[in-house]
């Protein structure tokens, strides 16, 4: 019985992401882009290491952390196995100095860089045998005391030292948006200028 359930689990799981992949496809036409041109990553925190190699074998490769221990458990595990071996782990949660140098040691990107001494340290504790860690500038692009980030007026300073170091690859922006920008999906070309703009600066 717990064999039937578990393969109905999967058949919904491969089911769901299909029907995203589809939508992203649609999306993409829409807005005259290639699909290749966007990434889906997979949020995978929570989730056990055999649901996340289902996913694998269909083609999903990029897949998003933000519980430490549990992800680390779960690269060890999904990397001796050749199906899930290049598999390409973000780290998606708040990062503290403590934290640093199990991130730079286990993922390939880090979406959530807000300040240079966390920049520093990701930098200083890459393995060297690893290619250069990508990194995403956390943004608090409006400025909301409830979200964590870079402020704009900080970020040329931020992005001049990332550039930097040797042992990081700058990659772009992760923001949050308003929830009211949120609603007006797609996003606003004044707002995504804004980014291009701060990106840019």
């Amino acid at each position: 019985m717990k064999e039937i359930e578990n393969n109905i689990d999967s058949q919904n799981l491969i089911a769901s992401w299909q029907q995203v992949s589809k939508q992203m496809t649609q999306a993409c036409e829409h807005a005259a882009r290639q699909a290749d041109s966007v990434t889906l990553l997979a949020v995978s925190k929570t989730k056990p290491a055999d649901m996340i190699a289902t996913l694998a074998q269909q083609g999903q490769q990029h897949f998003g952390e933000n519980y430490l221990q549990e992800a680390i458990e779960k690269i060890d595990t999904l990397k001796r196995q050749p199906e899930t071996k290049g598999i390409v782990w973000h780290y998606i949660g708040s990062i503290q100095r403590n934290k640093t140098r199990d991130i730079a040691e286990h993922f390939d990107w880090v979406q959530t860089v807000e300040r240079d001494i966390i920049a520093q340290r990701l930098n200083d504790q890459r393995p060297a045998e690893l290619p250069p860690l990508n990194v995403l500038i956390q943004l608090n692009i409006d400025n909301e005391e409830s979200k964590s980030g870079c402020l704009p007026a900080q970020l040329p300073d931020l992005i001049t030292a990332i550039k930097g170091y040797d042992r990081l690859q700058l990659r772009g922006l992760m923001i949050f948006l308003l929830r009211e920008v949120r609603m007006l999906l797609p996003v606003p070309s004044s707002y995504l200028m804004r980014l291009k703009r701060l990106m840019q600066s």
